[in-house]
């Protein structure tokens, strides 16, 4: 970690780009003429640069990190620092792998950061999920990486997560993060969420632990993290489990480690899966019509979670669902819209052929449900993979 002295500096520079209207103004000003963006290089050219070959001496025997880019806030930059609401419609294009690398060169004392050619990756359907898994995977298996780095919006970070630690196979370290605010805003969590993002990749300890999330200094395991605030920056927790450990000043410091299977120990493969079974979510309310199971099965649903009220009862759907269980017409799992706490087989709501989803959101229950039905349509096999994953 960099000492007192290096963060001052960072700091001041930062600041000095703020006056200027932000990261924004500095990259606008100083675009190339084709029109990339290239002001983070332009200031760092701006500043005495020490001799390749002390750099690349120095470079040897780091950590090698691959940085893949989604859609999201942490790469964005609204027209000023205190645009942390409308910062997508500032008309400021959203700054590269290379141009947030340049903003941090902090980064570069702590890993070698390898910037994906694929980026930005895409994540609004689980096809574009299965794409992303698919080059991660790929990116893991080199010999010359020793970790990635996925960044993404922050709404559905913990379905990305867990769908990585279901289906990237490799035990080395692989850490999803975000920002709640844009990267020039004021008091932005992106610089040090990147930061930490990368030395939690980078670090020995993480191997082995499956996917993570690195967010505002904390270590959250994918299948358990969920977010629980719009705006504020302490907003991905695992509740009543707990969070795996911290990214501090000092060092990564892991407290407990991820039970269910995961990454390398998953049996879910994605080779020659070309598309996933569509699966829909019933959530269920106080006025919640009957009707809507059937017609989830209408529109093409080959799974169901019902994201039922307390314990699992599915309210006014409880018919329809036993109707569907009976005739096949599509595997239905039971999660709750509680937030914490299980769903327990053989309760007051239960039915013979239906998946109880444990403790798992409605959210991640229908990314195990759709992976679980590329292999099989057995309820009692399917409820194995959710007491197992």
């Amino acid at each position: 970690m960099t000492g007192s002295a290096s963060r001052r500096r960072f700091l001041k520079h930062m600041t000095a780009l703020g006056a200027a209207g932000g990261v924004s103004a500095a990259l606008a000003a100083s675009a190339h003429a084709d029109g990339q963006p290239d002001g983070g290089r332009r200031l760092a050219q701006a500043q005495p640069q020490p001799s390749a070959a002390p750099a690349a001496e120095a470079a040897r025997g780091l950590p090698r990190v691959h940085l893949l880019i989604g859609p999201g806030t942490l790469p964005s930059v609204g027209k000023d620092r205190m645009d942390l609401l409308r910062y997508r419609q500032s008309g400021n294009p959203r700054m590269t792998g290379q141009q947030m690398l340049e903003q941090l060169p902090e980064i570069a004392k702590i890993a070698r950061v390898d910037v994906d050619t694929g980026n930005p990756y895409e994540q609004a359907s689980y096809d574009y999920l299965r794409k992303l898994a698919l080059r991660v995977d790929e990116v893991l298996r080199s010999p010359e990486v020793d970790g990635a780095v996925y960044v993404q919006g922050t709404n559905t970070i913990e379905e990305t997560a867990y769908f990585l630690n279901l289906t990237v196979h490799s035990d080395k370290p692989l850490v999803i993060t975000g920002a709640q605010r844009p990267f020039n805003g004021l008091s932005s969590d992106a610089q040090m969420n990147l930061l930490d993002a990368v030395r939690l990749a980078g670090a020995p300890a993480s191997r082995g632990k499956g996917a993570l999330v690195a967010f505002n200094g904390e270590i959250n395991a994918a299948r358990d993290v969920t977010k629980t605030n719009t705006y504020h920056l302490h907003t991905f927790r695992t509740r009543d489990l707990g969070l795996l450990g911290y990214i501090d000043a000092d060092k990564i410091e892991y407290y407990r480690t991820p039970h269910r299977r995961h990454t390398v120990n998953s049996e879910f493969s994605l080779a020659g899966v070309e598309s996933l079974p569509y699966v829909e979510i019933a959530y269920i309310h106080t006025g919640t019509g009957a009707g809507v199971a059937n017609a989830l099965v209408g529109l093409g649903a080959k799974g169901i979670v019902i994201a039922s009220v307390g314990a699992g009862a599915p309210n006014g759907l409880d018919k329809e669902v036993s109707d569907i269980i009976k005739k096949g017409s599509a595997v239905v799992a039971v999660s709750s819209r509680v937030g914490e706490g299980r769903i327990v087989r053989g309760n007051n709501w239960y039915e013979p052929g239906m998946v109880a989803a444990d403790n798992l959101s409605p959210q991640k229950a229908a990314l195990l449900l759709t992976l679980a039905l590329t292999k099989t349509t057995d309820v009692g096999e399917i409820q194995r993979m959710f007491d197992e994953y």
